[in-house]
């Protein structure tokens, strides 16, 4: 096997895009090799595996037994999972089931660098692309844990402004779209309010953003809230942040217009956000950080402060694709890894 690999785990709402992303643009990343791993043959997905396949992604089975099984649906196994994973030298987790598997396979393997996603709390150091970048060549982690959707958006925003003005408080509402649209699960019939659980942060969703920032060394004082609403289009929050100093509603705009990692719009709703990244983005999706619709933007100026106020659109998994694809080039090409950023750039909109 190639010395520049890339291994998924899981082909479900984030390892399916992933795998198609990495082995459609592996050229350009200098990528040479993407392997899935899948542990369930199934007859209704054998078209999924098959694409993948026809992209350049290769397929790993737990074992000769599941070998098999896959052979019989007509698809060609390239290797076993407990061969494969040392040969790696980047893993992406996208199982729910990510700090089992530290433990049981990832922990006793010396080499790849391995990534899990936002669900798998504690798998290692927090991450997002263009947040908190340094901490890949400073502390050269051999686990890291990509934040959710919702934690990059907040993040995004927290930064942007304090890098104009310190921010002084953050609160913010995640109105979360119930469940991905190629799920059956979880759909809920009405909106549902979450309650409170972190005395400090209120939800998670603050909490993961200052474990995120503490990476860094920064502390923000910041409050969540969540609930869920019956779509399944995307997340949506309401923000409410205060920052030292005087900004314009026109600063604000140019602050966001100036982060590549934040697109603006003049749409109002997430079906037509939704559907300009099914219909314009790299394999369907928004890669941005977070939508801001420009006339939701409210600016209010008190005492040596000012209050931005409005709402955004989380742009599904994008944003978590996009990191998860940013650390396995760090770690397939270390401290290189920067040259080959500029094609992630690319998939970036500006405005939608």
């Amino acid at each position: 096997m190639t010395t520049r690999s890339v291994l998924v785990v899981g082909t479900g709402t984030i390892g399916e895009p992933l795998i198609g992303l990495l082995a459609r643009l592996k050229g350009e990343l200098s990528v040479d090799d993407v392997y899935f791993y899948k542990r369930t043959p199934l007859v209704d997905e054998v078209s999924k595996v098959n694409s993948l396949c026809d992209k350049g992604a290769k397929l790993i089975v737990k074992d000769l037994h599941m070998a098999e099984k896959f052979s019989v649906l007509g698809h060609k196994v390239s290797g076993l999972f407990d061969d494969t994973l040392p040969e790696m030298t980047s893993v992406i987790d996208c199982t729910p089931s990510g700090n089992a598997n530290k433990v049981e396979y990832y922990s006793k393997i010396q080499g790849p660098l391995f990534i899990a996603q936002g669900s798998e709390k504690g798998f290692g150091t927090p991450y997002a692309y263009g947040i908190n970048d340094q901490i890949l060549e400073e502390n050269d982690p051999k686990f890291i844990q990509i934040v959710s959707c919702n934690t990059h958006n907040i993040a995004c925003l927290v930064k942007t402004l304090d890098d104009a003005r310190d921010v002084v408080s953050g609160d913010f509402v995640c109105i979360r779209r119930a469940n991905d649209i190629s799920q059956d699960d979880n759909f809920i019939a009405a909106p549902n309010v979450g309650s409170h659980q972190d005395p400090v942060y209120g939800t998670h969703h603050a909490r993961d953003v200052y474990d995120l920032f503490r990476t860094t060394g920064k502390i923000y004082n910041i409050f969540s809230s969540a609930m869920k609403v019956n779509s399944q289009y995307m997340h949506t929050i309401r923000f409410a942040v205060t920052v030292k100093g005087t900004l314009s509603k026109d600063d604000v705009i140019s602050l966001f217009r100036s982060n590549k990692f934040i697109a603006l719009t003049q749409k109002n709703s997430a079906n037509k956000i939704f559907s300009f990244g099914r219909d314009h983005g790299f394999y369907g999706r928004t890669y941005n950080q977070t939508v801001v619709p420009i006339n939701s933007l409210y600016v209010k100026s008190g005492p040596g402060t000012t209050t931005v106020v409005g709402f955004c659109f989380t742009p599904q998994d994008g944003n978590s694709l996009l990191s998860s694809v940013a650390a396995a080039l760090y770690g397939v090409h270390s401290g290189e890894y920067k040259s080959h950023l500029p094609t992630l750039n690319k998939l970036l909109f500006s405005e939608i």
